[in-house]
């Protein structure tokens, strides 16, 4: 995975699979600190404490689907080549959450990626769902909150056109105003 907007989308596909209602995606980026943490908490099945330990061992997969789990243990190399850790608190019923950090200044760590488009394909293609997704740098911090976004439709879905549209544009935005550097990616092309 070339950026961490890769591994939250694979993360988060998790929380998707424990069936979870409501996922907040939170960063960190603390360039005074030298530090940067990334988590995401789920709402989901979460994860049997007998299992708990094995989750960042890559063969290791509860899916039927597929004899290999990658996901967390990608993500943990990531975390550990930047001098950082990975750690998953999960309990069963409850949650999971999934927490690394970074050395900020690391040569090695990822860069974000194209947030906005993960963000947007996550939250289109689960419109039951809630997002939530917190971004702080240094001291300045952008929210963006599907809870807040529904009720603000109404009666408009949330993967119409043009909310889809906004939902890019406004994170975007956010984190543009951040200061945040960005992959725009699939968005630079677009008219």
């Amino acid at each position: 995975m070339q950026d961490l907007s890769l591994h939250i989308l694979d993360i988060v596909e998790n929380s998707i699979a424990a069936k979870a209602s409501r996922v907040e995606i939170r960063i960190e980026e603390d360039p005074e600190g030298n530090r940067m943490i990334l988590e995401i908490e789920d709402d989901g099945e979460g994860i049997p404490a007998h299992l708990l330990e094995k989750v960042v061992d890559p063969f290791f997969t509860t899916r039927s689907t597929r004899k290999i789990g990658l996901g967390l243990s990608l993500l943990e190399q990531a975390a550990q080549q930047c001098e950082g850790d990975l750690q998953v608190h999960s309990r069963e019923g409850e949650g999971t959450l999934v927490r690394a950090t970074f050395r900020y200044n690391h040569i090695d760590r990822k860069p974000l990626g194209d947030i906005a488009s993960t963000l947007t394909t996550l939250i289109v293609g689960n419109p039951d769902m809630d997002f939530k997704y917190v971004h702080i740098r240094s001291d300045d911090s952008f929210v963006f909150d599907t809870v807040e976004l529904k009720t603000e439709l109404g009666d408009i879905p949330i993967d119409h056109p043009k909310v889809v549209r906004f939902i890019r544009d406004e994170i975007t935005n956010g984190l543009t105003k951040l200061g945040c550097k960005l992959d725009l990616g699939l968005l630079a092309g677009e008219e």
